[in-house]
């Protein structure tokens, strides 16, 4: 791993640019975090957009884990931002999009398409990255991922076992393939689903709820569509992380 640039957010947050291996990351670690004291790890999913277009909201979803005692991170996913094109991705989504524009079934084929060989590439990329971020002083575990691809979050909870909890975002196609791993994710989850959703099959995102083997496991749903996700429900995951990774 190796830093790429620095600023402080004020005087409470320091914001490190990152590569490992070529692929682009952030760290966020509090200004005056003492390296005999290591802080917990949040891990930031987010979805396939670009850390470009995506940086004014991971940025405050990191404000506001450094603020509670954590570091955050995160990396760019595979075909996104400035990473190389990935065409079978961009023409898997094309066909989804073409499907969902039309007014035409989404298949199991074109959600398996998009979805599961993103998840077969950035998974060992962040299980990589994790072992480079708690390799740096002044970073320790336990650690959370939060957001993002909820596919990518599944396969992260069952393949490592340095996850202690996660808080997922029910806001993206599932392939069936990963209700079957979502019957072997143990962690305890805090799920949130948006009941409006207008790009998201909301009796399937309940189905996968149910089909997550943890022990404690929250479904929290609010009213609105997929950008309506109103502060509290912010509040309420970083409650949740405070109390398990702490």
């Amino acid at each position: 791993m190796h830093f790429t640039s620095e600023q402080r957010l004020g005087d409470d947050v320091l914001e490190r640019g990152l590569t490992l291996g070529g692929i682009p990351g952030l760290l966020w670690t509090p200004a005056s975090a003492p390296a005999s004291a290591p802080v917990p790890l949040i891990l930031l999913g987010h979805p396939p957009l670009g850390l470009r277009t995506m940086y004014p909201r991971l940025v405050a979803r990191a404000r506001r884990a450094v603020a509670d005692g954590f570091a955050a991170a995160t990396i760019e996913l595979p075909g996104s931002g400035d990473r190389p094109s990935w065409p079978e991705i961009e023409q898997a989504r094309a066909d989804l999009r073409r499907a969902v524009r039309a007014g035409e079934p989404v298949t199991d084929a074109m959600v398996d398409a998009l979805v599961l060989p993103l998840v077969d590439r950035a998974v060992p990329e962040w299980r990589a990255a994790l072992d480079a971020l708690l390799a740096l002083p002044g970073i320790g575990g336990p650690v959370g991922y939060s957001g993002g691809v909820i596919s990518i979050g599944i396969r992260l909870a069952v393949a490592e076992p340095r996850i202690a909890a996660a808080g997922l975002f029910a806001g993206s196609f599932v392939p069936r393939a990963m209700f079957e791993e979502a019957r072997q994710v143990t962690v305890p989850l805090h799920v949130l689903l948006q009941w409006d959703d207008e790009g998201n099959d909301r009796q399937a995102a309940l189905d996968l709820f149910d089909a997550f083997g943890s022990e404690e496991k929250s479904l929290y749903a609010n009213m609105g569509g997929h950008t309506g996700v109103p502060q509290f429900a912010g509040e309420d995951a970083a409650r949740f992380f405070a109390r398990h990774l702490k």
